[in-house]
Parts: structure tokens; sequence; C-alpha cells
């Protein structure tokens, strides 16, 4: 690669989300932003080659984009001002309303936006860019992959993959969304501040599905069905299983930005603590299975190889964390970040302060009244007070609908039977969890256990469990 395309991609990288942020509000027009922020790249390979990289490549990409837009937004007016002359032939002039697309022209031209907003101020796009995409007016699914093609780069196509969906279907849901947010009025802004603590958790929310996605294809071995029926050649297999773990880089990246333009909001920086702090067992969620036959298998917390954490990202997920807790307004990601640390904390599984961690989960039901965080804190009771305390604990949840088709349910259940000396009632809750499992590796993990409890020698005194997005 030339130092020209190097120069290129980096700025790709670096700088994409601040161009489209800028054009999108200047223009209030996400698709035309999308266009034109490509073409701006399109023209630097050609034009950095020739006059060489410029000191402020955002700057000179903006103003490409930028002006890339105008022209497309002048010739719509055109084209909108000959129907317009065309009806007035008709009817007497008088003082109709202004001329949208014109003054989007007018408005890209001059460099303003909404209230507030200066095309030096780049961060400021990027924040109104975030919060758009994260609209609570947007279906979940679509408020994810729009931040996520929007604040990367990323085509539909490789966005697809990464969710294990064929192209039209992503495709479908961008358009849907873009669709939604030009039909509903929603404005590039950052909403007022009776209203901000509000949208901060819904952008919070969707940086975390985005970091699952990812985070979870770290358990999965390389061959899973992508979805909708098709089952691709093994090796866009294993490219879209990379795919999907890049997705928890880009959440990590994503959720760093916010808390940098969020300096107020310690859940921000509550958020990017956890993602940090469970990013860094990574390389440790997958394992060698019994026999070469089955292969890997995903290993729980208390089985991992604790030296292929990353050292580097707990020290920095700890220091973040430390900072939000400073603030003393503490809510759900600090907590879940603050149980993470304890895991991370811990040099061993039989080191972990299950104490303190069930009562952090006593904190975090507290604020959230959810049956998963009830689930969890069931598990650590568990590993606290014995299996049985763990099992009346789960007993209390057994009517929760949330639940009732949640795989991880009936497993936890039956690795505290097995703990407890009651195999035959365990191997009956493996199976009922086998029937509602859908992904390949908690698959595995199930066969796994179960062949543990047909051998006589078999590990019957572990307990584990899937790092959900509690623990």
């Amino acid at each position: 690669m030339t130092d020209v395309g190097r120069a290129v991609d980096a700025a790709f990288r670096d700088e994409w989300g601040r161009v489209l942020a800028a054009v999108a509000r200047s223009t209030g027009d996400l698709d035309l932003a999308e266009d034109c922020t490509q073409e701006a790249f399109a023209v630097a390979l050609r034009t950095w080659q020739r006059d060489g990289v410029p000191a402020r490549p955002g700057a000179w990409l903006t103003t490409t984009a930028r002006r890339r837009a105008v022209d497309r937004l002048r010739r719509r007016a055109v084209e909108a001002q000959k129907v317009a002359t065309a009806a007035r032939l008709t009817e007497r002039l008088g003082g109709g309303a202004a001329d949208p697309v014109a003054e989007a022209a007018d408005t890209a031209d001059a460099g303003d936006g909404w209230a507030g907003s200066t095309p030096e101020d780049p961060d400021g796009d990027l924040l109104r860019l975030v919060f758009t995409c994260c609209h609570p007016a947007l279906p979940l699914e679509g408020r994810v992959a729009l931040t996520l093609r929007s604040l990367t780069g990323m085509t539909t196509a490789q966005v697809a993959r990464a969710f294990l969906v064929q192209e039209t279907t992503m495709a479908q849901r961008l358009t849907r969304a873009k669709r939604k947010i030009r039909t509903a009025g929603i404005a590039f802004r950052v909403p007022p501040p009776e209203l901000l603590h509000e949208r901060v958790s819904a952008v919070l929310a969707v940086l975390y599905v985005l970091f699952t996605q990812g985070y979870d294809a770290w358990a999965e071995p390389d061959a899973v069905d992508p979805g909708d029926g098709v089952a691709p050649e093994p090796a866009a297999t294993v490219a879209g299983t990379a795919a999907r773990r890049a997705l928890a880089d880009d959440a990590i990246r994503v959720a760093r930005l916010v808390a940098r333009l969020l300096p107020d909001e310690p859940e921000a920086r509550g958020l990017l603590a956890l993602l940090l702090l469970q990013h860094a067992r990574r390389a440790a969620r997958l394992g060698p299975g019994r026999d070469a036959a089955s292969g890997p298998v995903p290993r729980t917390l208390d089985e991992q190889d604790r030296s292929l954490w990353r050292r580097d990202e707990i020290a920095e997920g700890l220091a973040v964390l430390d900072d939000a807790l400073a603030a003393r307004r503490p809510g759900p990601y600090q907590v879940q970040a603050a149980i993470a640390a304890l895991h991370a904390r811990a040099t061993t599984a039989d080191g972990t302060d299950w104490a303190e961690i069930a009562a952090l989960y006593d904190v975090l039901l507290g604020m959230t009244g959810s049956p998963v965080v009830a689930l969890n804190r069931a598990v650590a009771v568990g590993m606290l007070r014995g299996p049985e305390a763990g099992l009346a604990e789960l007993d209390a949840l057994s009517s929760a609908p949330e639940l009732a088709a949640y795989h991880l349910f009936p497993a936890v259940r039956a690795d505290l039977l097995r703990r407890a000396g009651r195999p035959d009632e365990a191997v009956a809750e493996y199976r009922r969890a086998l029937d509602q499992v859908d992904r390949e590796g908690d698959r595995r993990l199930l066969r796994a256990r179960l062949a543990d409890l047909s051998d006589a020698d078999g590990p019957a005194g572990r307990t584990g469990h899937r790092s959900d997005p509690y623990v």
C-alpha cells in the first residue's frame, strides 16, 4: 500500500464519523451525507496522490463532502424550481412556504446548521449523530445497525455479515431507519436537558447490544449458521465470525467517544469500564473439547485460563470505573462494571469475592428489577452459601415469564443440581436447556456437561455459566 493509501485508510478510520456527522448536521439528510462522504474519500485517493496529504485530512474531507452535498442540493433545487414555475403559471404568486431543498443548500453552503452548531465543532456533530442514530423512535435493530454503519463507515454487506443476516435484510433495516428519521422529523441535535438522561440511557443500551453481539462471538466456534436459511462456505463462515467479533472492538471505540463527549455522565464511563473488563477475557472464552471430534467448547469463568486475560485492558477498565464512581451517581452499568472488576481482580476462581458480588447483585436488582439479574444473583448466592441456597433462589424465579424460554435458567439450575449431588435431576435440566438454546457454542457447552455427568469421575464439583450482560 502506498503512503497515500495508508493516509486515506487512517483518515477513514479516524474521520469517517466526523465527516458524515458534519454533512448530516448541515443538510439534515443522512443518505445524502453518506453518499457525499464516500465521494470525498474517493476524491482524496486521487487528489492526495497529486497534491500530497493535507495537514488536516479531516477538515479537507469535510469541506469536500460538504461541497458535494451543496452541488447535489442545488441540482435538486433547480429541478424543484422548474416544477414550481410550471405550477405558478396557473395560480397567483403568494406568500408560499420556503423551499426546503433550497434552504438546505444555502445552509450547507454557509456552514451553519441547527442552533449551537458550528463547522469547527466536530465533536458536537458526532454527538448529534449518535443521538440521532440511537433515537428511541427507531426500532432497536435499526438503531444498532445505523449506529455501526454511520460511526464506523462499514458497508451494508459488512454490517450484514457481522449480524449474520443477508445483505438485503440489512439494507431494508437501514432504509427503514433512515426513512423514519425523515418522516418523523427527527432532528440532528443533542436532546434538551430534561430529556438528556433518558436519551443517554438509550444510547448506552444500543452500544451494549452492539458489544454483546461481538463478545458472544468469542465464545462461538467458527462453524456457525449465518441465519436466513443460508449456509455459507467455510471461509465465509470464518469471515463472518471474525466480523462479529470485531463488533466488540467497534462498540468499545464508540463507547470511548461517548464517554469523552459526555463527561458529566458517569454511566457512560461505567459502560466503557464494563466493556473493557469483559472484553479483556475474550481470548480465554474458548478451549479444547473432550476430544478432537468435539471441537472447541466455551470456557466458563471458573474454567478460563486467566493468564490469557488482557491485564492492560483490565487496568484501564478499573481506572475508568474508579473515575465513574468518583461522581457518586451510581447506575446499573457502574454496578455491573464493579461486579466485573471483582472477577478481574481475582487471580484464581477460588479467590473470587462472592460475598461482595452477591451484595452488588442486590443493588443491581433494586435498580433494574430484572429477572436476568435475579438469575445471576442466584448463581452468586449458590457460590457463596452452597448449591441448595442457589436452588432456593431459582425456585422463587420459576414463574418469571421473561425466563420461560431462556436457556440459561435450566442450565444454571442443572449446574447447581450437579453440585448438590443430584445428577439425575441435573441431566433433565441440561436437556431442557438444550431444547431452548440457539447458539452453537452454548450447545457444545451443555453437551459437554452432559458428557461429564455420564463419566464416573467427571468434574461434578464445577459450576459455570456463560458471561451474560450482568456478569
